[in-house]
Formats: C-alpha cells, sequence, structure tokens
C-alpha cells in the first residue's frame, strides 16, 4: 500500500501526524510517536503570553535593581543572559527533536498579535523546524469589531510572519468565520501553505455552588469531525497548492478514512492519543491499510476526495440539502429515524 501523501510541501510516509499536545514534550515520548507510524510531528505550543509573562518578570526583578552598595557594580542580582527562558528552551527542544527523529518535526506558536511571534519565528526556522503552524486562538469577545476586522488581524498576522521567514506556514483556524472559505482563500493568497481545520475554543465552565467561573475540558468525540469533513469536503480541488488537514475528532480509522475521502491531506490525532497512548496510532494505520485492501485501493490518491463537493452527485448535500434531508427523515409518531 502507497500511503506516502504531501504535507505543507513535505513529503510524508502516511497521513496521520499527531498534533500540538504534551506528548512531544518528550523525546523518548516522540520516538515513540514516530515508531508507532507518525508521518511528523507538532510541538506542543509556544504560548505568547507564556513568554511575554516570562520576560516582564525578568525585566522587574533584574533590570530594576534598587538594591546594592557604591562597590557592586550593577547590584546583586544576576545578569538577564544566566537564565534560559521559555523560549530558549522550546528552541532547545527543537534541535534535540530534530537530532533525534527522521520525521519532519512542526513548531506551534500559540497568539495574537505580531511582535509576540516574528522572533520567535525567526529563532524557529533557524533552531531547524521543517514548518510553524500558527495557532491564533482569538475570540472575537469585543461586539464593536466587525467581521472583517477580525478577518484582517488573521491576514495581517500572515502576511508579517511570511515575509520574515521561509519554512512552510500552517494555519489552525476556528470554524467561527462568516465566510470560512473565502477567509482561507485570502490566506492562501497570503502565504498559507496550508490549514487546519478545526481549532477547538475550550469553553469555561459556570460553578453553581462557588457563583465563578471554573476552567473545563472535554476530549473531543468522533462527531467532533464531522464538521471538518464538511468544510474539506467543500475546499478540496478549489485552492491550489493549500494543504488541508483535518484536526479534532480522529478516535477510530473509520474517522480518518472519512476525511481522507472528504479530501484531507492529513489527519491530526490529539485526544486519542493522549487517552490511548501512542500505539493507537498503529491501531489507526492497520485500520486504514485494511479497508483499502478491501476496496481495492493501492494508494492514498485513489480514494482521497472521492467524496468530496467536486465528486458527488448532489454537492448541494454538504451544505443546506442534507439538513432538510435530515429533518424530513425523523418521524414524530415512531421517535426515531426512519
Amino acid at each position: 500500500m502507497d500511503l506516502t501523501t504531501k504535507y505543507l510541501g513535505l513529503d510524508i510516509k502516511n497521513p496521520l501526524v499527531p498534533s500540538a499536545s504534551p506528548l512531544t514534550r518528550s523525546i523518548a515520548m516522540a520516538r515513540e510517536l514516530e515508531d508507532n507510524g507518525a508521518a511528523a510531528v507538532i510541538m506542543w505550543s509556544l504560548f505568547e503570553e507564556a513568554v511575554t509573562a516570562e520576560s516582564e518578570s525578568m525585566v522587574r526583578f533584574l533590570h530594576h535593581q534598587d538594591t546594592g552598595f557604591g562597590e557592586a557594580e550593577g547590584g546583586f542580582l544576576p545578569a538577564w543572559s544566566d537564565f534560559d527562558n521559555g523560549l530558549d528552551l522550546y528552541l532547545e527542544n527543537v534541535r534535540r527533536l530534530k537530532e533525534s527523529l527522521a520525521i519532519p518535526v512542526i513548531a506551534s506558536l500559540n497568539g495574537v498579535t505580531p511582535s509576540g511571534w516574528i522572533s520567535a519565528a525567526k529563532d524557529l526556522q533557524q533552531a531547524g523546524a521543517d514548518a510553524l503552524e500558527l495557532n491564533v486562538y482569538y475570540i472575537a469577545g469585543d461586539i464593536g469589531q466587525t467581521g472583517p476586522q477580525v478577518e484582517d488581524r488573521y491576514l495581517s498576522l500572515l502576511r508579517e510572519l511570511r515575509g520574515q521567514v521561509a519554512l512552510p506556514i500552517n494555519m489552525k483556524l476556528s470554524p467561527a468565520f462568516s465566510s470560512l472559505g473565502n477567509t482561507i482563500k485570502q490566506m492562501a493568497a497570503a502565504g498559507a501553505n496550508g490549514v487546519a481545520l478545526f481549532n477547538r475554543f475550550y469553553q469555561p465552565d459556570i460553578s453553581i455552588e462557588g457563583l465563578r467561573l471554573q476552567p473545563s475540558l472535554q476530549p473531543s468525540t468522533s462527531a467532533d469531525a464531522l464538521l471538518a469533513m464538511r468544510w474539506i469536503a467543500i475546499l478540496y480541488g478549489r485552492i491550489d497548492g493549500l494543504s488541508l488537514g483535518a484536526t479534532g475528532g480522529v478516535h477510530t480509522p473509520e474517522d480518518a478514512i472519512k476525511l481522507l475521502l472528504a479530501g484531507a491531506d492529513v489527519v491530526h490525532l490529539c485526544s486519542s492519543l493522549l487517552s490511548r497512548g501512542p500505539g493507537h496510532l498503529s491501531h489507526i494505520l492497520s485500520g486504514i491499510t485494511e479497508w483499502m485492501e478491501e476496496q481495492g485501493f493501492e494508494s492514498l490518491d485513489d480514494f482521497r476526495g472521492r467524496v468530496s463537493a467536486l465528486a458527488v452527485p448532489n454537492p448541494a448535500e454538504f451544505e443546506r440539502a442534507n439538513y432538510v434531508n435530515v429533518l424530513d427523515s425523523f418521524s414524530f409518531s415512531a421517535g426515531v429515524m426512519v
């Protein structure tokens, strides 16, 4: 079976790419991912807020020194350069992963401002990362902000970064755009090499006992992959040179196969690997090859996009028609789908 595919311009051995998670913090765990079939790895995210807060803390404690005496040059505290910050440690892990793995290593930047990313992206390129994933985790909570202004935030960041680094850039997006297809088309024109659909915005919960917000983390389910499946099927074959990655909800071989049939170049895995371990990659990979044998397919190209909007008899089923059909198929008298 030929499972090779192209992702962000990189030739990789199969379509399974673990997404950003704590698994890549350990070199040993990253090797396990590779041994079990990972075709590339996306490192855990480097958060802009964390780097900024650390820098501000260092400035406060090291640069604003009011203690000392005449014979102590520069005060009692050590110099800034004596410490490794979060970015330094992340860059070192990029180098270590590149030395330890034979598969591509993709760095992940999570932030919202150009100033927080441009210098970091240059450093990551210098450290040897094969590509960059930009996770623009932005909630448009300002009700005075327009849709075009939100889109321009993404596009301006991408254009500025594209002008600074030569690495392939993957945009990890949420579905919260009024015209998602057009936004992605603009991103491709601005220099994006791929998109990952979709980022899951973790929702805060409310404690009814404490009357306050509380963090909430709900692992994905297979049903979460259906939204990405729909949009990948709509986008497949319509934007030249743009890699389509599906993220969120890939737990079984069937989940991965559906996304490939819709037109995905790669499928990303996170929750399923965190709960079941790196060995789950082998299970999904075996399931894909077994299905291909049953169907008589010899390569991914034989079936990728076979159920995309360009290939199905009624493309409207990916839009409104299927919604109407599902509602019509419900029998209120029996209370079951028929």
